[in-house]
């Protein structure tokens, strides 16, 4: 071989290489970020690595959506770590790093290919989901959360079954339950339930009618809140029955209507996709009571609670469902915590949202029992809970103050002893104060939805 023609095909191939290098360092085109992140969660993992490169260089901050939709699926892969530090300016060592870092940003907005490629990859994983953000449902527009904040929670649609209409069993029928198991109990016109969390845990939402009023109890075991609300709303004619999405937001579960597949923000009771975003809806909250079995069987001796035969096979046994997340401080997926001075992140609170005010206390403040006379916004109200049991009923005490009762049932106030009951607080006189609705959560839930608006008591 000559020397002049070894020569010119080495500075063929140094031209080569010069002109591949000036190609991948020129920024992409907008018609081709699409492709390339495409290729990043789908392509081989040369190609995944090329177009990283290429949306890397390109330097926008629009297509962080799509690397962290990436990194979801390929946890600590360093090549979009390191994408997504360059694209960003920030170290992102992981993808809860990265979510904190897209939540508190929301004039960030993703590039015009981001909708397709993360319904490309929910489709892959239930083409169910499509229900909720197909066609034009999932257009930011059509939205009232970020759609890049709209998380997998791991399960397919209804993969944690909803309850409906369940068997129910007499009191002392059930004998599964141990005395200290904590229950959600209802009682409406007489009509009196028990639905212990143990079982609840596995299925997060009942939908039942209960002293005729159609209502769902839609429980969030993230944000650790169990919410009963009125299911029938004016202007209808039946009632909506909820079922489990599979998508998060904010560590919130999304529920939907099985009528409309509208998503709804569990935690507000409002929709945020479908054909009901724009209708002004909003679930009425009614009272509900945490508390253990043993002291809800002796107050309601009458009660009907859950039956093991649901129709599914869990573990339904104490303790099972949740056990590690419920007993770590830590969150099982990222959402900024806004102030944790007074509250941890999961501390416990009860809550009350009333017209234009919210507050809540922290459930530690009712350690062995306690009464609180205090106000929400203009209404007077007295709290009346048990840190142990996670138990807290409040009600309109008008002007009237309230200490600790003689008996569990009992609080003192004017003219002697007060009557606590699910509907009203009964003095001697057989006046009633009625009760305010209110519920459980974990503190991040609660100020990262009600935050400004919001009041936390102290002592």
């Amino acid at each position: 071989m000559s020397r002049p023609f070894i020569a010119a095909t080495v500075l063929a191939a140094i031209l080569l290489c010069a002109m591949t290098s000036a190609l991948r360092a020129a920024p992409l085109s907008d018609e081709a970020v699409g492709s390339e992140s495409h290729a990043v969660i789908f392509g081989s993992p040369s190609q995944s690595n090329a177009a990283l490169e290429g949306l890397a260089a390109r330097g926008d901050s629009d297509v962080v959506a799509s690397l962290v939709l990436a990194l979801r699926y390929r946890r600590q892969d360093p090549p979009i770590l390191d994408a997504l530090t360059k694209v960003t300016g920030t170290k992102i060592t992981d993808w809860q790093d990265v979510m904190l870092w897209q939540e508190a940003r929301p004039e960030v907005v993703p590039h015009d290919s981001y909708r397709e490629l993360k319904l490309d990859v929910f489709q892959r994983i239930d083409p169910q989901f499509l229900r909720f953000l197909g066609d034009e449902r999932g257009k930011q527009e059509n939205l009232k959360i970020r759609l890049e904040e709209i998380t997998w929670g791991g399960v397919q649609v209804d993969g944690i079954p909803s309850l409906d209409d369940p068997e129910l069993i007499a009191a002392d029928e059930a004998d599964y339950l141990q005395d200290d198991d904590l229950v959600f109990g209802v009682e409406i016109n007489g009509d009196v339930r028990a639905y212990p969390l143990r079982i609840m845990g596995w299925h997060e939402m009942f939908n039942e009618t209960i002293g005729g009023v159609p209502v769902a109890l839609a429980y969030c075991t993230l944000c650790g809140a169990g919410i009963l609300f009125e299911t029938l709303v004016p202007g209808r004619d039946k009632p909506f029955v909820f079922g489990s999405s599979g998508f998060l937001y904010r560590s919130n579960k999304l529920m939907f209507d099985r009528e409309t597949d509208s998503l709804w923000n569990q935690f507000t009771g409002k929709p945020v996709s479908g054909p009901l975003v724009d209708s002004g809806l909003m679930l009425k909250i009614r009272p509900v009571a945490t508390t253990s079995w043993g002291r809800w069987k002796a107050l309601h001796p009458d009660t009907k609670v859950l039956s093991l035969n649901t129709g599914h096979r869990r573990d339904y046994g104490s303790g099972v469902v949740y056990r590690d997340y419920f007993a770590s401080p830590d969150l099982m997926f990222p959402t900024i915590v806004r102030d944790e001075s007074v509250a941890k992140r999961k501390d416990r609170v009860f809550g009350i949202r009333d017209v234009a005010a919210a507050k809540a206390w922290p459930i530690a403040a009712f350690k062995g029992g306690r009464v609180i006379n205090d106000a929400v916004g203009s209404r007077n109200v007295v709290l009346i809970g048990d840190a142990e049991t996670r138990t807290v009923r409040a009600y309109d005490r008008r002007d009237m103050e309230f200490a600790s009762g003689s008996a569990s049932n009992l609080v003192a106030g004017p003219g002697g002893n007060w009557t606590i009951t699910e509907s009203d607080l009964v003095g001697p006189d057989g006046t009633k104060l009625a009760r305010v609705p209110g519920h459980l959560s974990y503190w991040f839930a609660w100020d990262g939805y009600l935050g400004a608006d919001s009041e936390l008591y102290t002592e």
